[in-house]
């Protein structure tokens, strides 16, 4: 199935999520994700984290959670802080989205917990761009929004290579550098 028709089939099932780790559209980001250590996720992650951040401060410009989720999640990756006190940030993250009627912005929220989250593990690297791209549906359309995800998704590997050629140019805690 394309893409396309797992989004509409999803959506007319109401589901929260309009892809799965599995889309074809992921296929090729997951395989880049895999190659790649937690450190290259990580600043990715924040980058991207960073960018949602700022749309949603203009949204929202009282909500400070969501800054502090990335902030403590850097803090946590570099070993200023430990992971009880970065989790409940990032459980916060998640906590804001609850709190908002837009599927756009609660998504984001999402994907910004789930940006934070690949400090702990690799495997929440897939998750920004899964819930990002579900907000970018909910904002333009299923019908217009086929160019616009498919630039993002360009946008991702590209943001990818990227921070792969730039790791080296950070300190890091002791359990980052475990791959």
């Amino acid at each position: 199935m394309d893409w396309m028709a797992e989004v509409e089939m999803r959506l007319k099932r109401g589901n929260q999520l309009l892809f799965a780790k599995e889309s074809a559209l992921l296929t090729d980001l997951n395989a880049l994700i895999q190659e790649q250590n937690r450190r290259t996720l990580a600043l990715w992650a924040f980058e991207l984290a960073d960018a949602t951040v700022q749309t949603l401060s203009e949204r929202y410009p009282d909500e400070t959670r969501l800054k502090n989720a990335v902030q403590l999640s850097r803090e946590w990756a570099v070993g200023n802080v430990k992971m009880p006190v970065a989790k409940q940030s990032i459980l916060q993250a998640h906590a804001v989205a609850k709190e908002l009627d837009s599927l756009e912005d609660q998504a984001l929220c999402h994907a910004i917990g789930q940006a934070c989250s690949v400090v702990h593990t690799r495997g929440h690297a897939l998750g920004f761009p899964i819930y990002e791209l579900t907000a970018l549906v909910h904002r333009h359309g299923v019908r217009v929004c086929q160019p616009i995800v498919e630039a993002r998704m360009k946008h991702y590997m590209e943001r990818i290579e990227f921070w792969r050629e730039h790791t080296i140019e950070y300190e890091w805690a002791a359990f980052m550098m475990k791959d």
